[in-house]
């Protein structure tokens, strides 16, 4: 098998397990993504899902054209077994050397195969800490995944088209902080985030 340069299947197990551990009482609780609750996260984790494994595929569309912020996700009634289904079928898609190369879209944007496959493991990585935080969970990603989400905020964090960080401005970090807190400060987030009493 052609090596690749990122096997996403420990990151989605981890979101996966993650999501198995939030209680229905836990679906109204607020998250460190604003004016998000643990249910529309629940709902964006499964929504980029589909998306990125239709990126990895190249099976453009619908999917993977629209805007990630065009709504407010939220869950159906099966999306316990919906989202880690889907998560499966993410990290079995860019398992294929092939969703690493050429050229694809995710939220209505084209792009690099490889820069949309750190996309992917960033995404799985910080909404796994989203979650871990919302629902009082342990969290630990995989270190493959950190390292890729981590380069992917530096690198777009210093790009001065973007103006800052990705999804907000950049939280200061100390430098000798652990990698996971850093790359949190890069999403925007305070890593200091706890779930309100």
């Amino acid at each position: 098998m052609t090596d690749i340069p990122l096997d996403l299947g420990a990151q989605a197990r981890i979101v996966a397990r993650l999501a198995e551990g939030v209680t229905d009482e836990q679906l109204g609780g607020d998250t460190p993504c604003p004016d998000r609750e643990v249910r529309n996260l629940l709902g964006h984790l499964a929504g980029l899902a589909v998306a990125f494994r239709d990126a990895g595929r190249k099976d453009l569309g619908v999917t993977t054209d629209t805007d990630p912020d065009a709504a407010v996700p939220d869950i159906g009634p099966g999306w316990r077994e919906e989202l880690p289904r889907v998560l499966g079928e993410l990290a079995d898609a860019w398992r294929d050397p092939a969703a690493w190369t050429g050229t694809t879209r995710a939220g209505g944007i084209d792009l690099p195969g490889a820069a949309a496959g750190a996309v992917a493991a960033d995404e799985l990585v910080i909404h796994g800490w989203d979650l871990a935080r919302a629902t009082g969970q342990d969290y630990e990603p995989d270190p493959a995944a950190l390292q890729v989400s981590y380069d992917f905020l530096a690198a777009a964090a210093e790009d001065p088209d973007r103006g800052g960080g990705v999804f907000g401005p950049v939280v200061p970090v100390p430098p000798d902080a652990p990698l996971l807190d850093r790359a949190v400060g890069l999403s925007g987030r305070d890593p200091g985030w706890t779930r309100p009493a």
